[in-house]
């Protein structure tokens, strides 16, 4: 969906169309199976992505030849229905499935728990900066495929402590905003998500489901996004 601003308020068109990926994307995806040596991913395209267990960080932020005790450890690093972030490696000619890889142990792998938020593509810009670490004590990361994650602050391999209520209250927040931005096509980066977060705050967390709350937060947004370029 594209936003368009008219004098009566915010209006949508609506855009459907898969992710088609580029080499160097950012991508969040979720595991759908585990084959030999590689791992299936859904990104959003019309295939699944490919992820080969050469081309991971092992745990101990190892990048090595893999060995069949490898292989047969694959379900311990990454399992169906485990959430990742890696990287656009390739672009098939033919099929145009995505080969991803996780180049650093310090920005890829394996998600913790969090909240998913699928939005069609094209609201993401893209940038060199899709990891966004926001001062309301979340992270977002803004997969150019379109699968934004919200989640507590996380160093990949390192324990996380247990998400206090407060900050699921939080990421649900987030997750709420992110939603009603995307429902009326606003693009969707990390000052923007800001400034929908604190106009949010007047309103409980189930409200912002609410159809003329989550067109406030849109246009008001947006509003002030346009504001701040001028």
């Amino acid at each position: 969906a594209v936003v368009s601003t008219q004098s009566t308020g915010v209006s949508v068109r609506s855009v459907s169309s898969r992710y088609r990926g580029e080499v160097g994307d950012i991508v969040v995806g979720r595991i759908t199976e585990v084959q030999q040596k590689k791992w299936k991913v859904d990104c959003g395209s019309r295939l699944d992505c490919q992820l080969q267990l050469s081309s991971v960080y092992l745990p101990g932020n190892v990048l090595r030849r893999k060995n069949l005790n490898d292989e047969l450890m694959m379900r311990e690093y990454f399992s169906e229905g485990d959430l990742i972030c890696a990287e656009v490696a390739e672009v098939g000619n033919l099929d145009g499935m995505l080969k991803i890889h996780m180049r650093t142990h310090e920005k890829y792998g394996k998600l913790p728990e969090g909240l998913l938020i699928k939005v069609p593509s094209v609201l993401i810009k893209r940038s060199k900066l899709h990891f966004h670490r926001l001062p309301c004590n979340a992270t977002v990361i803004l997969g150019s495929n379109g699968f934004v994650w919200v989640g507590p602050h996380f160093i990949p391999e390192q324990p996380i402590e247990a998400i206090s209520m407060t900050l699921r209250e939080t990421i649900a927040r987030l997750g709420n905003v992110i939603r009603a931005l995307a429902a009326y096509g606003v693009q969707l980066f990390d000052t923007i998500i800001l400034t929908g977060y604190d106009i949010s705050l007047k309103y409980k967390v189930k409200e912002l489901l609410k159809p003329e709350v989550m067109e406030h937060i849109a246009q008001e947004s947006y509003e002030h996004s346009q504001h701040q370029t001028l």
